[in-house]
């Protein structure tokens, strides 16, 4: 199932077509889609632009043309059993902070106007823009495992957006001197959600089904990584009709709150900040 198979069929489940999500899932992954319903959409950019949070295994010994375990093999080395795990935990050190990705053929992304995919599926190759992305975290959660002439271990990751796991999985195997895979993914973070609070598509069609609503988080959850200023009534009523306002603040980006609910997002104009998304109605 892809993310847009998410869109589509809780199009359906919650009668609304104003319906988005926070940040696209390979359709070999697994775990947290956040999802936008109606006004909330207007913040799905907040969303997608925040960390992400991903538990999987990488897997030492082949790669294959997709950079998971769904595509064809391409390279094979045995992995040599000199290979310890504080080799493979000095490595992932390496990849801490901001670094450099090319994103994968079977990718999203576009160049001269088309999906790297696309160009993938006709056999095509094209060069790939480098981007920038940052590594909070990579480590490895469990033992180094030997399976004939290949290996593999558990790992963690935290990322910035834009981060292709698959990527950091083949760059790994590299550094290691091994051609490499991602061999599962499941993201237990992102757009402020954590795996533990998501609901299923079918767990929402039954809530659906007896009117209970409680899969529905308010809007400030999804704004919650984005800093906040508590404003008063009469700048509230400012904002509102989409006015500038006073705060010693220097942010670029603020929510401003009124009574613990967002009123607007701002932005920094000079000494003042002007509402860039209001999120309440004028009356």
């Amino acid at each position: 199932m892809t993310s847009h198979d998410v869109v589509f069929k809780l199009r359906r489940i919650l009668h609304e077509k104003k319906i988005g999500h926070g940040g696209t899932l390979d359709p070999d992954v697994v775990g947290v889609l956040p999802i936008a319903v109606g006004k909330a959409t207007r913040i799905l950019e907040y969303m997608t632009a925040s960390g992400k949070v991903y538990e999987g295994r990488i897997t030492l010994g082949f790669s294959t043309t997709t950079e998971d375990s769904s595509g064809d093999r391409l390279a094979e080395k045995a992995v040599s059993h000199q290979l310890t795990e504080a080799i493979v935990d000095a490595a992932m050190e390496q990849f801490i902070g901001d670094i450099r990705q090319v994103p994968p053929m079977y990718s999203a992304v576009k160049v001269k106007g088309k999906r790297l995919y696309e160009y993938a599926r006709e056999g095509l190759s094209v060069q790939r823009p480098e981007r920038q992305v940052t590594i909070s975290e990579f480590e490895r959660t469990g033992p180094l495992v030997f399976d004939g002439d290949c290996a593999s271990f558990p790992f963690r990751v935290a990322c910035s957006k834009g981060t292709y796991v698959r990527t950091l999985a083949v760059d790994l195997g590299q550094a290691l001197g091994y051609p490499s895979h991602m061999s599962f993914l499941k993201r237990t973070y992102a757009g402020g959600f954590h795996l533990e609070n998501s609901w299923t598509l079918e767990a929402i069609a039954e809530a659906v089904a007896h009117e209970d609503w409680r899969f529905l988080e308010p809007i400030e959850i999804g704004l919650k990584e984005l800093p906040y200023q508590a404003v008063s009534q009469d700048d509230c009523q400012e904002l509102r009709f989409g006015r500038f306002i006073t705060l010693e603040r220097q942010e670029p980006l603020l929510l401003a709150k009124y009574n613990g609910k967002a009123i607007a997002i701002l932005e920094k104009r000079g000494e003042q900040y002007k509402p860039k998304k209001v999120l309440v109605d004028e009356n």
